[in-house]
């Protein structure tokens, strides 16, 4: 009985889902395959996944519409699938709330080594929390490292997979800069493009009064990022 991590493929294109599903089971994976948006959502509902594979060109609600709403009640790792590889489109995705992003066509190995890469960043920061600072306090905000939560005051503010791995860093050295290569690093982005900036940018629109002048997230130019920490 296969007992590894549980994938949710959703793509319309039956053959290429047979393919991944076979693949991906035959690596060790369990994989559910849904072919829409709807489909997917029935299976979120009463089912536990380790990570979600999705294509964005569907018929009907589109991977990138998909996410967003996602993201307002689910933090499940997603890792976008698409024909498109203009940096626009790349950056669109990463703005919907999406981990990582795969340009067709692949190999599916390449596939492979994006979730278990994925999935070996949120393992490694699960091992690593009792080693950690408990918490980072900014402002009304406090994030808790052992349960990769945010709050502002009584309120959970939903986080990504991406966000929470960008303040579980940020909370083992407050008020100290980290380069952008290391926090590319960290999140398992291209640190040529700009996934990082939009990963910046998201985040601080969840924790900053005003994410054009942010008073805890700080870009130092020429270095990378700080957060200020009380």
């Amino acid at each position: 009985m296969i007992c590894g991590p549980h994938v949710l493929i959703v793509d319309d294109d039956d053959r290429l889902r047979d393919l991944l599903k076979r693949y991906l089971t035959d690596n060790g994976y369990r994989v559910t395959v849904a072919s829409s948006a709807p489909d997917a959502r029935r299976f979120l509902s009463g089912m536990e996944f380790d990570i979600m594979v999705l294509d964005v060109m569907m018929p009907g609600e589109t991977g990138i519409n998909f996410t967003k709403d996602l993201r307002k009640t689910n933090d499940i790792p997603v890792l976008l699938l698409t024909a498109m590889s203009e940096t626009e489109d790349r950056i669109s995705g990463f703005e919907s709330g999406a981990d990582d992003y795969l340009t067709k066509p692949f190999e599916p190995r390449e596939l492979l080594l994006r979730i278990t890469s994925i999935l070996k960043r949120s393992d490694n920061y699960n091992e690593s929390a009792k080693d950690s600072p408990l918490s980072l306090k900014f402002g009304e905000y406090i994030f808790d490292n052992i349960t990769e939560t945010l709050k502002h005051g009584s309120e959970i503010i939903k986080l990504t997979r991406s966000e929470v791995d960008l303040l579980k860093l940020f909370t083992t050295r407050p008020n100290e800069t980290i380069s952008r290569s290391e926090l590319c690093s960290h999140s398992g982005v291209d640190p040529t493009g700009r996934a990082l900036d939009v990963q910046i940018t998201r985040l601080r629109r969840k924790i900053e009064p005003n994410p054009k002048d942010p008073r805890y997230l700080k870009t130092i130019w020429g270095a990378g990022y700080l957060m200020r920490s009380d």
